[in-house]
């Protein structure tokens, strides 16, 4: 690195200098970033250009992950595992397209995606200073933040209202020391064209999840649809593909180890301002229990569904995330505790404070920062272990659970003034939350289901004294003291598992709710007050921090005079670095790439590595086509390159000096898990599967070519 603007333990604070690859950058800053002299050959209007056609506008938010449009079809080229969950709802014991891959050899065989859908950015625009004029004079926290999601609300809503497929959201950046609005134009009909078998996309599986060196074929191809007029619509047979204003081409020149490369895409969540409070808590508490929580969970999912291939099936697209991020919070912790981050985030704010005391004046402004953090987390820190079950009946309790919470959700906000009802809650809200249902039912399996809410009722019946939820003793000193029998006696007697009467329900009062009498509906009534205690203490305590974490990004202004990169937030962002290979121990070198050599070395017949037939056959006789790598004389399918990117990232197209798509990214190495909360410059990598490799298994593997004729590969 050339130059940092203090000493190393400071490294998730950097200033920008020529040869640093750190951060995930606002399109609007990348003027600032010096990329003609870091090699890039194209002009930085040429990848966001307001108004205008760029690169940027290629790339779109999807699945909770990020795809690039890569023909004037409306072709989308994304991860596999970001096409997970659509290939699993479309999937039955009959056409497992998640196990076997799929194919459509026309565009009227292309498969719905359920619940997918793309948005383009259309525009993006400081509102920092409307944001400021309509909070003017309002000194209490609470009273300004929701005065903040009013105004925030009221400009989406004009931009909505104009025009049918358009999503507006006001964005927090640096805690709030700006805010920028993002406009998009959504597309809701979204199709599956190709996809490869699991023993493709996802080889490896969770052995391999996060490590290098990696050979899976992380891809899929899908299509947006949208009505004859353009505008983004729901799923009809008169659609017609997208038409996108300007499309990514594919590189034709091999990539090189220390070639450019750069990333656009939409990285969901990073922590890098937070202060040691902040991590001691995600290290000592909140990564812990997730840990342990996401690895019972799917234990039992796979004991239940051992020997029951649908079960197995309707689990899958939650085991698969609860094991991704089991390993992530994993990495994180090992990366915590072997750089003693908590400590040198300590030793940060020593040497904060003795800045801060250097003078009355920043005294009076900063001294109370650090102090009134830790206070907070303090009082969060008092009922821990019950809000940590009290969220498992947010997600994690069962399909059942989560309509009877849904219920009292809603008739809980429709009774409350306006101005004391949470944030966004509108008609709008329970359309979503009622479209959302029918995937969540799609995924229901009864056993696992009933396995869930067994599991939530005996881990409140364990809290500590002082941490109860008294409101369910009725449950736990019933004569019988089963919960297995409570919970058998509860679905047998609740009517919660149809979705048509599930949503009858959303227009109900909390009242009438109590009145029906359902055992599933009774049970959320006795959690539902401490649901609400829960989100009042959470919101303070949000409030409260963020800001203070202002300040603190503040004060970091003022002491550093640095140009900062926000926090990720899933919003899209620039990043950049070259192709490079790392040494992640003592004697230990990771070359770049790989190559379909390693594929068929890890084979052993049997999943995660059992490489289809097929695949082996084209290795062993060299029918590589025109994707070989010349220097390796191989098929490469993985590359290492030195970009800053994070969760909400995978799919992002990789992009040469040219603006050409040379891969996709789908993974970080394990080693730098810990770079949500700081980067590693030495260590940190992105793991991206080659176009070279999507392209040859596209043609040779999935006898696809029409894909690539489409796509204008030659």
């Amino acid at each position: 690195m050339k130059k940092k603007i203090f000493p190393i333990f400071f490294a998730f604070l950097l200033a920008l200098s020529v040869t640093a690859q750190e951060g995930m950058w606002l399109l609007n800053q990348i003027d600032q970033l010096n990329l003609k002299d870091a090699g890039l050959e194209i002009s930085t209007t040429q990848i966001y250009n307001p108004g205008k056609p760029a690169i940027a506008n290629a790339v779109v938010q999807l699945g909770g992950g990020t795809a690039s449009f890569v023909s004037s079809e409306g072709l989308l080229l994304t991860n596999h595992h970001v096409a997970y969950t659509a290939l699993q709802r479309a999937s039955d014991v009959v056409s497992n397209y998640l196990t076997n891959g799929f194919l459509a050899k026309e565009k009227s065989k292309e498969i719905k995606a359920p619940g997918y859908e793309a948005r383009i950015l259309v525009e993006m625009k400081d509102v920092t200073a409307e944001i400021m004029q309509a909070v003017a004079g309002i000194k209490d926290l609470e009273e300004r933040d929701r005065k903040i999601n009013e105004t925030s609300e009221s400009m989406a809503k004009i931009i909505e209202d104009a025009k049918k497929d358009a999503d507006a959201r006001v964005v927090a950046m640096y805690n709030g020391k700006q805010y920028i609005l993002f406009v998009y134009k959504v597309l809701k009909d979204i199709r599956i064209v190709y996809s490869p078998p699991l023993s493709i996309g996802n080889y490896g599986g969770e052995i391999d999840n996060w490590m290098w060196p990696r050979h899976t074929g992380d891809f899929s191809f899908m299509r947006a649809y949208v009505a004859l007029d353009g505008t983004g619509a729901d799923f009809s047979e008169e659609n017609v593909p997208y038409k996108p204003e300007i499309w990514l081409k594919v590189a034709t020149e091999p990539l090189e180890p220390g070639d450019l490369t750069f990333v656009v895409g939409f990285p969901g969540s990073t922590t890098r301002y937070r202060t040691s409070n902040s991590a001691a808590w995600n290290l000592t508490e909140n990564y812990p229990f997730s840990i342990k929580n996401f690895e019972a969970i799917i234990d039992l999912a796979e004991e239940l569904t051992m020997d029951d291939p649908e079960g197995a099936l309707k689990v899958a697209n939650l085991t698969k995330g609860l094991a991704n991020g089991m390993k992530n919070y994993q990495g994180k912790v090992d990366g915590m505790t072997r750089t003693n981050y908590v400590e040198r985030k300590k030793k940060f704010e020593q040497e904060f404070m003795t800045w801060v005391n250097s003078s009355p004046e920043t005294k009076a402004k900063y001294g109370s920062i650090l102090d009134g953090i830790k206070a907070q987390y303090a009082i969060i820190g008092k009922t821990k272990e019950r809000d940590n079950i009290i969220g498992l009946f947010q997600g994690l309790a069962g399909t059942r659970t989560d309509a009877a919470f849904y219920a009292f959700l809603i008739a809980s906000e429709r009774e409350k003034p306006e101005s004391e009802q949470i944030p966004g809650f509108s008609q709008r809200l329970i359309d979503n939350l009622s479209n959302g249902l029918q995937y969540t039912y799609n995924d229901y399996y009864e056993p696992f289901d009933k396995a869930l809410m067994v599991r939530a009722l005996k881990q409140i019946k364990e809290l500590p004294a002082g941490q109860r939820i008294e409101s369910l003793d009725y449950i736990f000193n019933a004569s019988d003291g089963s919960i297995q029998l409570f919970v058998d006696e509860a679905y047998k007697n609740s009517k919660l598992n149809n979705l048509e009467y599930v949503t009858s329900l959303f227009d109900k009062s909390t009242a009438e709710l109590k009145a029906i009498n359902d055992p599933i509906l009774n049970m959320m009534a006795s959690i539902y007050p401490y649901i609400e205690e829960n989100r009042t203490m959470n919101n303070t305590f949000s409030t409260q921090v963020i800001d203070l974490r202002k300040q603190y990004i503040d004060a970091l202004y003022e002491w550093k005079g640095s140009t900062l990169y926000p926090d990720a937030n899933s919003t899209i962002r620039f990043t950049y670095g070259p192709v490079k290979g790392y040494t992640p121990q003592d004697a230990v070198w990771y070359e770049p790439f790989t190559t379909l050599k390693g594929v068929v070395e890890k084979n052993k017949g049997v999943q995660p590595f059992d490489a289809p037939e097929k695949l082996i056959k084209l290795y062993e006789k060299k029918d590589f086509g025109q994707w070989a790598d010349p220097r390796l004389k191989d098929v490469p399918v993985a590359f290492l390159h030195r970009c800053d990117i994070t969760g909400g990232n995978s799919g992002s197209p990789v992009m040469n000096a040219r603006g050409e798509v040379i891969g996709l990214v789908f993974d970080g190495n394990y080693e730098a898990m810990i770079s949500d909360w700081q980067y590693d410059y030495e260590i940190q990598r992105t793991i991206s599967v080659d176009i070279r490799y999507v392209l040859f298994i596209t043609q040779k593997f999935a006898d696809a070519g029409f894909i690539l004729k489409e796509m204008e590969v030659n």
